[in-house]
């Protein structure tokens, strides 16, 4: 057997290449699963964006200066395993290279799942690390999967800024602007954001996108990126940039004197990523979704933060698969020439936002 990965240029994200590599065998206590499915959306040119600052390419490393595989969320299958606890045929759900298989090692495993204990990746943020079990999962149905790869991460981001602002009561704000609205943890965020009362949701997005982002029913508004001068410039705001765009964002530090808060989530207009240092107003935080994760674990403990994720998870879901008018449209790519173009289209910024790109290597 033998194991094919995807691999990116961290300094130039649209040169690609394939590796493959002969499978070893297993240590004690290890399993090898192949990735049966795999979600690939802008979040994930996040992930190689910030790859290096965020330690995202620590997750699967290649051993090779300069290549990185970008991490992606899907579900897999035990195909071999050392480890008592985790028998062959399980179905899990979590973090995974771009590629056809990969070596795991389970720890502290539990009935609902258990932690990869690679040593790589002691480090690394718990949430990553974990891979949940199928049959146990509160989330997951069969039929649903697609879904669940594509959005349930980006949503956990989504339900987790919507929940910051609202812990800061937004830090005394009453309109959020949110780039890139088209994007699925940007129409995420506003479909909580508009379940608060007395909050308005303008997103800001292409002209080309602007109908989308409208049929979704959570935006006040929807403004193109030339049409901030619509928005007071006195108006108390709060700023949550998906695109990453340093142009825009220097746009909106200079017209918006009245700036409560400036959120750097992720990087979708790639070309334009910059530096975010001096910018009037405040200052520019990187959101950092598994900090927030840890704060409500502590404070509504595991079960409680659970229920309530689930809950606003099911509402969503239910809301993007409308029928007569579904959110999202599932597209499969099978193969490593439909992997890459799938890569390449997601990467450009330029797809269709009602797209979901699921890929097997």
């Amino acid at each position: 057997m033998s194991t094919t990965i995807l691999q990116i240029r961290k300094d130039h994200l649209p040169t690609t290449r394939w590796h493959e590599r002969a499978d070893e065998p297993l240590a004690p206590g290890q399993v090898r699963v192949r990735i049966d499915r795999f979600a690939l959306t802008s979040n994930n040119i996040t992930y190689a964006a910030f790859g290096e600052a965020m330690n995202y390419w620590r997750f699967y490393p290649t051993g090779e200066e300069g290549w990185g595989v970008i991490p992606v969320w899907g579900f897999a299958t035990v195909v071999e395993s050392t480890h008592p606890e985790v028998p062959v045929g399980e179905r899990v759900y979590g973090y995974f290279p771009m590629a056809s298989h990969t070596v795991l090692t389970p720890v502290r495993v539990s009935a609902g799942g258990w932690s990869d204990g690679a040593p790589h990746r002691a480090e690394l943020h718990p949430v990553y690390n974990q891979l949940t079990r199928c049959a146990t999962d509160p989330f997951y149905t069969r039929d649903t999967e697609d879904v669940q790869a594509l959005l349930r991460p980006l949503f956990t981001t989504s339900w987790l800024i919507d929940d910051f602002l609202a812990d800061n009561d937004f830090f005394g704000a009453r309109v959020v602007v949110l780039s890139s609205a088209s994007s699925k943890t940007a129409y995420g965020t506003a479909f909580q954001l508009a379940q608060r009362e007395g909050i308005e949701v303008v997103g800001l997005t292409s002209p080309g996108n602007v109908a989308f982002c409208e049929s979704l029913g959570c935006y006040s508004r929807v403004l193109t990126y030339d049409q901030l001068d619509a928005i007071d410039a006195d108006a108390a705001c709060v700023y949550v940039d998906f695109a990453g765009n340093s142009d825009l964002r220097r746009a909106i530090h200079t017209r918006f004197v009245n700036l409560k808060h400036s959120s750097s989530i992720g990087g979708t207009h790639v070309e334009h990523l910059g530096a975010a240092k001096d910018l009037p107003g405040p200052r520019a935080t990187l959101f950092f979704a598994p900090a927030q994760i840890k704060k409500r674990a502590t404070e509504w403990g595991p079960a409680g933060l659970n229920q309530r994720l689930v809950a606003a998870w099911q509402a969503f879901s239910k809301a993007v698969a409308q029928p007569g008018a579904p959110w999202l449209v599932v597209q499969t790519h099978h193969g490593r020439a439909a992997v890459e173009a799938a890569y390449a289209q997601v990467l450009s910024g330029r797809g269709d936002p009602r797209l979901g790109h699921m890929l097997q290597v």
